[in-house]
Order: C-alpha cells, then sequence, then structure tokens
C-alpha cells in the first residue's frame, strides 16, 4: 500500500501531556464535593486522576454529560456519578440539548473542569457547536469554581461559539508547549496559569 499515509486519531495525540494535565487538575480538588466533568478525553483523565486521589473515606459526586467519563467512574465505590440527561452526541459519546441545561441550572456544582477547542485572550473559551456551547456556558454558571483543562494547542485559537470569558476560571492548566510568555498574558486576565 505505497502513497497511504495513517494517521493517528485525534483523541490518542498527545496522551503523555494529558495525563500531566490531569495530575495536576487532580491535585486543585481543595476539599469539592462535588464536581463537573465535561466531554473530551482530558476531562475524563481528570475524573480518573480525581478518583484515584480519594481518600477511602472521601465522599464525591460527579456530574458528566459525558457517557466515557460515567463509564470510568462507575465502578469507583467512593464517587457518585450524576450523568446528565439529553441528545447524545454519537462523535463525543456527550448529551447535550435542554435536558442536559434545564439539569445544571438545579445544581450547585463546587468545582468544574471543562475544556474548550479554543481558549483566546480576545473571545474567550470558544466551541464549534452551539449545543455545546449551551451545555459549557451552563456548567460556567452553576459551578463555584471553574478549572479549564486542555493542551497548548488548544491556545490562541478561536471558533464558532464562546461560552466563556478567561476571567471566569481560577486557573488554566495546560502543558509547557504554552510559551512562558503566554502564561503571562493569560494570567494577566485573572486565572493561575499552570504548565505541567
Amino acid at each position: 500500500m505505497t502513497g497511504i499515509t495513517h494517521r493517528q486519531p485525534p483523541a490518542r495525540l498527545q496522551v503523555a501531556e494529558k495525563r500531566r494535565i490531569a495530575v495536576a487538575a487532580a491535585a486543585r480538588l481543595e476539599g469539592a464535593e462535588s464536581i463537573y466533568v465535561d466531554e473530551g478525553i482530558t476531562p475524563q483523565l481528570v475524573a480518573e486522576a480525581v478518583a484515584a486521589s480519594l481518600r477511602p473515606d472521601a465522599k464525591l459526586t460527579v456530574v458528566t454529560s459525558s457517557l466515557l467519563a460515567a463509564g470510568a467512574l462507575a465502578h469507583v465505590p467512593q464517587v457518585t456519578v450524576m450523568l446528565l440527561g439529553g441528545r447524545l452526541r454519537g462523535r463525543t459519546m456527550a448529551t447535550v440539548d435542554h435536558w442536559a441545561t434545564r439539569m445544571l441550572r438545579e445544581l450547585v456544582i463546587d468545582l468544574a473542569y471543562l475544556g474548550a477547542n479554543g481558549i483566546s485572550r480576545d473571545h474567550g473559551l470558544t466551541t464549534p457547536d452551539p449545543a455545546v456551547a449551551a451545555v459549557k456556558a451552563q456548567v460556567v454558571a452553576s459551578a463555584r469554581r471553574r478549572i479549564f483543562v486542555g493542551v497548548h494547542t488548544k491556545f490562541n485559537v478561536s471558533s464558532f461559539c464562546r461560552f466563556a470569558e478567561v476571567p471566569d476560571f481560577e486557573a488554566l492548566i495546560t502543558d509547557t508547549g504554552v510559551s512562558v510568555a503566554d502564561a503571562h498574558r493569560f494570567g494577566a486576565l485573572g486565572p493561575h496559569v499552570v504548565r505541567a
């Protein structure tokens, strides 16, 4: 088979970086009793890192739109999983639409771990799908604390739908591919930038 290039699926790229981000994010749990886990590989790794770090006597409620994250956590004795209802997106195996946002409006979540397709100083946090943006925006409104988790390729990128502003977040956790200068520029807007 000549002339054919086999590319690795995007979800498998930068796994080492995503695992470092997940461990750094889990370290910021700081006593939260309820967390939101976003769709996507990096947030799912965060959920697994959080569960692995829980004391045997700890109790944690995890709210998620992600079937993959819910499945990964369902067997953890200290974790109660609340899966948001709604239309299932086959591409990401996550729920969206008014059922999901309605459930979120009734919750007060201690800490949300959120990803994005892009994060920029001018346009905030963005994603291409309006239905996904609506769920993320409601999470931002329902959570007391918010942490962005994402690899360096998400920075200085904008997508179609804005769901949050950079100052909405207490921390942006990424990898060392984000330059020190960029980390300072984003940090000047308020959040602590962690290069894991």
